[in-house]
């Protein structure tokens, strides 16, 4: 409950597999749902940079999936290995395409497919914003 209603009065939660895979999906809900929220499993020598949602096997095939928290799990990654002008370079140019109400997948209120909004093939002005931010 506490988690729920003030996270910020936690900073680091140590939980075992299956009760941190609970809890993160909780916080998800937090922040935007699973399709915006990255990971990054962070060992001594390796690192895994994935999605917290999965595979999503009840949306595939669909082309509503959210591509966002893989883009932003790639951001980490560019992060850790110290290509952090990249990476701002990418979050630049996502954080202009999310200001556009139509630019957005659906769970974000937006009307892009993942394909569109995955693929750069966005509608008019969205397409702009790519290309003068890259």
């Amino acid at each position: 409950m506490h988690l729920v209603m003030k996270p910020e009065q936690f900073d680091v939660l140590l939980l075992p597999n299956l009760c941190g895979d609970i809890v993160s999906d909780l916080c998800a809900g937090l922040v935007g749902g699973l399709g915006v929220v990255p990971a990054a499993n962070l060992g001594t020598e390796v690192g895994v940079f994935e999605a917290v949602h999965g595979s999503a096997p009840d949306i595939a095939g669909r082309n509503v999936a959210n591509p966002m928290a893989l883009l932003l799990s790639a951001l980490l990654m560019l992060r850790h290995i110290g290509e952090t002008p990249m990476a701002d370079r990418i979050m630049k140019t996502l954080g202009a395409v999310l200001t556009e109400d139509r630019c957005g997948r659906g769970d974000l209120g937006g009307t892009a497919s993942t394909t569109e909004f995955a693929g750069g093939h966005l509608p008019a002005p969205c397409d702009v914003i790519l290309k003068f931010t890259n």
